[in-house]
């Protein structure tokens, strides 16, 4: 017999289960219209991979989650796709949010399914993909991604693997009906999810008040190491942390996750959906809705296809619209009052109750605490629930925080047992969303800083690499100037060389020219014809004269430019200044002569022949 041990708190509300467990499960037949939200799960929203007006098959996979956490929606029947627009959605806000409407065909004609026969023959990989591609996500609690959970770290391994059908909350016996009427496929999921984790025990855990369920699971296991253990009727002994605690004796530490502790939960109803998945190819279309309260003729659980509005499934009841005083989605502990008939039934919906104003009456008025402490002896987190009701209501969100608020399970045993009629757990809920949104606040102006952070690391960086970039620059010149300023030190030096053989080349020229003059004239033997002097090569002396100057001004540039740079060369440059004006002055005096001997003309001598 398996170990059982205790959890603090609970409570022992009326159950109202046998208003929905005589009857089996019913279809709950094909509506006029389906509402597919493309949010039913924790995580990001799916996005619509279909257009207004395609036809679509059963099983199609119509929208899906590109990046993120999250799972696909498949149509429910073949049909056509009528609109992606805003409906109502179940919310405790009554918000609306982008859904896609399917009208039925009639046909429910199925799209091609690929079953496995041997799940065993694929890697794991592969099976957690079909069970992704499937839409499957929990669907006893906040719809968290199955494939996700059903892949923990690396450094958790999975010791015990854990069954939830104990289905502690009054009302609902939507479990209680699948593990009844479908025992074999609850215990093939279960397989098929022990052979993805390699877990060493395998438990289902039942409440004491379900022996037909008790007895369908324990037939269903014969010959399997499964153990069926049966936990004692207390609320909320269907509480992941608190039905570990039950079964093994652990407590799940404040903020972690059951798999810290080498345990994991599933859901009856997240077992039947990975069977279908795996073992015949069928998605996440459809589940068990328990339609209950003293204001329908006949209550029951019905089959229905995700997406069908609640209105539809309450008509399929019997429904006295007359008698209905509130009607609340979920159990009467957790859930919460509906504004419209119009939401749609999701991955997550288990109960809808149509109670009558006797049944579930309005809560009277709050009142001031009287500091009875009965919410702490109720409490199943062992928290200060009183404590934590004073800093909620004064916004003193974080003394809550510090309190353990977030361990919290919003259960309700508080609010039900409180003599005040404080609703305590709406305090609670208040609390967490204003440190949620402070939070998301916090996270967003961090970043803010971070990317204004990383923008000033940036443009310093960029003006640091500019400086750099400068200074590289302006030492480059300089070393250039230098270069250059070297060089023209050598060409001038050079130059000057150059320039006084050039003169007095062309001095020697000169002389012998007109030594070469004479001697012809003394030579002459006729003076008829007396030779004429040689003209001054007037083109000559201007280049020459051009060049001088050109090498003057060069000179004059580098002069200045060292006495600007205080340059140790200046004495230097200044001689070659020098020498290089009077070599200009000399041919601008051998121009101007020449010049003028042209111009004067023959002489004297040259006219008397």
């Amino acid at each position: 017999m398996t170990q059982l041990w205790d959890f603090s708190g609970g409570i022992h509300p009326p159950e109202h289960k046998d208003i929905s467990t005589a009857r089996p499960i019913r279809d709950a037949g094909m509506p006029a219209q389906l509402v597919l939200p493309l949010q039913q799960h924790i995580g990001d929203p799916a996005e619509a991979i279909v257009e207004v007006g395609e036809r679509v098959l059963k099983g199609q996979k119509i929208a899906d989650v590109k990046t993120g956490m999250g799972v696909p929606v498949h149509a429910p029947t073949s049909g056509v796709i009528e609109s992606i627009a805003d409906f109502p959605v179940p919310h405790p806000s009554g918000m609306a949010d982008r859904c896609i409407t399917l009208k039925p065909d009639g046909e429910d004609q199925w799209c091609q399914r690929s079953p496995v026969a041997d799940y065993r023959s694929l890697e794991r990989d592969e099976v957690l993909q079909i069970i992704r591609d499937a839409g499957i996500s929990g669907m006893g609690g906040a719809g968290f991604p199955t494939n996700i959970k059903l892949r923990p770290p690396r450094d958790r391994k999975v010791s015990t693997l854990i069954l939830n059908g104990a289905e502690c909350e009054p009302y609902i016996t939507a479990d209680d009906m699948t593990m009844r009427e479908k025992a074999d496929e609850v215990v093939a999921g279960l397989k098929i999810m022990a052979w993805i984790l390699r877990p060493e025990r395998c438990v289902i855990g039942i409440e004491d008040n379900k022996p037909e369920a008790i007895a369908a699971l324990r037939k269903a296991t014969e010959g399997t190491q499964t153990e069926i253990a049966v936990v004692p009727t207390k609320y909320p002994s269907g509480g992941e942390k608190q039905l570990i605690q039950i079964l093994t004796g652990m407590e799940v530490p404040s903020g972690g996750i059951p798999a810290d502790i080498g345990v994991m939960c599933q859901n009856i109803g997240t077992a039947v959906a990975v069977a279908n998945a795996v073992l015949e190819g069928t998605p996440l279309i459809s589940r068990i809705v328990t339609i209950t309260g003293e204001a329908v003729r006949e209550p029951g659980n019905f089959e229905t296809l995700i997406g069908t509005p609640i209105e539809h499934l309450l008509g399929q009841a019997g429904v006295n619209q007359d008698a209905v005083s509130r009607l609340v989605l979920g159990g009467p502990m957790m859930g919460y009052t509906l504004t419209t008939e119009a939401v749609p039934v999701i991955k997550t919906t288990n109960c809808v109750i149509a109670a009558t104003a006797a049944e579930l009456p309005a809560p009277p008025p709050e009142q001031p605490c009287i500091r009875c402490g009965q919410c702490a002896e109720a409490c199943p987190m062992e928290l200060l629930p009183q404590q934590l009701f004073w800093h909620a209501k004064a916004t003193e969100f974080e003394k809550a925080e510090h309190l353990n608020l977030f361990d919290c399970i919003e259960c309700g045993a508080c609010s039900y047992v409180c003599p005040s009629s404080i609703p305590l757990v709406q305090y609670y809920r208040f609390a967490k969303g204003e440190i949620r949104a402070q939070q998301a606040e916090q996270l967003k102006a961090d970043r803010a800083r971070e990317r204004f952070e990383a923008r000033q690391e940036r443009l310093e960086r960029e003006q640091q690499e500019k400086e750099l970039r400068r200074k590289e620059r302006a030492q480059a010149a300089a070393e250039a100037a230098a270069k250059k300023q070297a060089e023209a030190e050598k060409a001038a030096a050079e130059g000057q060389a150059v320039d006084e053989r050039a003169a007095k080349s062309a001095l020697v020229e000169q002389a012998l020219a007109r030594k070469k003059a004479k001697a012809q004239a003394s030579q002459s033997p006729a003076p008829s014809a007396p030779p004429t002097e040689e003209k001054p090569d007037i083109e000559a002396l201007e280049k020459q004269l051009e060049q001088a100057r050109s090498k003057l001004e060069t000179m004059q540039g580098m002069l200045d430019d060292a006495k600007a740079q205080q340059a140790d060369n200046v004495e230097k440059l200044e001689r070659a200044v020098a020498k290089n004006h009077d070599r200009a002055q000399r041919a601008e005096q051998a121009l101007s002569e020449a010049r003028e001997k042209l111009a004067a003309g023959p002489t004297e001598s040259q006219t008397t022949h």
